[in-house]
């Protein structure tokens, strides 16, 4: 039977053999408030989006290697509206392409991840990855340089000591503010596969990075040295059946975290019960309803994205076709399950032969965990009131991108006679896709990748 894994699955074992072998309240109101455009290039693709805890900053990673930061506009009396506009704060070059010999292996620039470090002082602090490396990036500001040297001359030429004949104390002058991007850490060789999550501990002194196989725990101060806690790797690849999709560690707990696989489980370890946590404290999986069962049955069950809510109680997992919420005291099956596109059920062999049933889609919680967001094709994505139980499908487009514009709710019609405001199944576009989004942590300000666009919403301004 055809897993969605077999692709990773596969070269994995060929990696093995070459190494020896409508809406709510918080929905409805949304106005665009920014619109960052990249030329159409491949390595300017957005694959990650991430706030920071204040929310102040958000950070994307591309296919390029890339980091881009905007920061928000502080709110001025003349121009209040202003506030939720984010412009660049800095770009910075995070990964360069490489090439590992000893494997004949190209890796590639593109960031997979980016994770923020709560601020403790002026500075703000970041980890990125691609497939095989994870940095420590420090973000900060200049606007003051030293003068006045003793030893130096204004050029930054080393003076003749002979020729000094009075004692100057260097000052501090102003100068135009610079942003400044710095690789603090650089965390490496600890990785065979390709890097899919990180995830900061609640301690903020540790944090996890998962491949294929392998999650891996890491200090902040040691770079030569991380932790294996859990390796599902067989002994013989051939009997290899499933793979980690993605992993998080708990908000509050800090010896908690949840891993995802390719055959649509969650597990939750506990790492105070030993070193390796190859024996979960829970096991999430909801039992298959046999009439559903078809050819693409386990490949659409694959989970792409697992969040925690913010209070912990909930953990949110994502599948091609739904979301779902788990309490984390009800292992059997999942206390709420939104469609997300169910009319692509009808589609799924050509979804399978363009390679958009691999697509790997992600979701975020609102601030209050009251609303969960994720994207679809067409570049919609949805927003789903957990509450009223209301759901809304918003369209991220040019068209919607003009200041102050108002989101429509769009409508897909699956068949008979097609209304005005709805678009049918047959004419959405595959190859427009919203796989990355963000929420702002305390306010109604969401960030959604469409390819090589950023666009930024918020709650309707009057």
């Amino acid at each position: 039977m055809l897993r969605l894994s077999l692709r990773t699955i596969e070269k994995l074992r060929c990696m093995e053999m070459s190494q020896g072998r409508e809406s709510s309240d918080s929905t409805r109101c949304l106005s665009c408030v920014g619109m960052v455009h990249l030329d159409a290039c491949e390595t300017d693709i957005i694959s990650t989006v991430e706030f920071n805890h204040t929310g102040e900053l958000l950070a994307t990673g591309d296919k390029g290697g890339r980091v881009v930061i905007f920061q928000r506009e502080q709110e001025s009396k003349n121009q209040p509206h202003r506030r939720g506009e984010y412009n660049v704060y800095s770009t910075f070059q995070s990964h360069e392409p490489e090439f590992d010999y000893l494997k004949s292996l190209e890796i590639e620039e593109k960031i997979n991840k980016i994770r923020w470090l709560p601020q403790q002082n002026a500075a703000y602090f970041l980890l990125s990855t691609n497939d095989k490396t994870v940095k420590l990036w420090k973000v900060s500001e200049r606007d003051k340089r030293p003068e006045g040297y003793n030893l130096k001359d204004e050029d930054g030429r080393l003076r003749d000591p002979s020729m000094i004949t009075s004692l100057r104390v260097p000052v501090l002058r102003p100068m135009d503010l610079m942003v400044e991007a710095t690789p603090r850490r650089v965390f490496a060789n600890a990785h065979t596969y390709h890097i899919n999550s990180i995830s900061v501990n609640s301690d903020y002194e540790t944090y996890m990075s998962a491949d294929d196989l392998r999650i891996n725990l890491w200090n902040f101060e040691i770079t030569n040295q991380s932790f294996n806690i859990v390796d599902i790797k067989p002994a013989n690849m051939e009997e290899l059946t499933e793979v980690i999709t993605a992993a998080e560690f708990h908000p509050h707990h800090c010896n908690t975290f949840v891993y995802s696989s390719s055959k649509g489980t969650i597990r939750l370890c506990d790492m105070r019960t030993s070193a390796l946590c190859d024996r979960h404290a829970k096991f999430f999986e909801e039992p298959e309803d046999p009439s559903n069962r078809s050819f693409f049955s386990e490949i659409i069950s694959s989970i792409s994205d697992v969040k925690f809510s913010h209070s912990g109680r909930y953990i949110m997992t994502r599948d091609y076709l739904t979301v779902k919420v788990w309490d984390l005291n009800m292992e059997n099956r999942p206390i709420e399950t939104y469609q997300v596109h169910d009319y692509l059920r009808s589609k799924l062999c050509s979804l399978y032969e363009n390679d958009c049933i691999f697509d790997k889609f992600e979701c975020v919680w609102n601030g209050s965990d009251s609303v969960i967001m994720t994207g679809s094709y067409n570049n919609f994505f949805r927003m789903f009131d957990r509450n009223t139980k209301r759901d809304v499908t918003l369209e991220a487009s040019r068209e919607n991108s003009k200041p102050r514009a108002v989101l429509k709710p769009r409508k897909v019609c699956v068949g008979g006679k097609r209304r005005k405001d709805e678009i049918s199944v047959d004419s959405l576009d595959f190859s427009k896709k919203i796989l990355h989004t963000a929420w702002h942590p305390s306010e109604n300000i969401i960030a959604v990748a469409a390819t090589n666009n950023l666009y930024i919403f918020q709650d309707k301004v009057n």
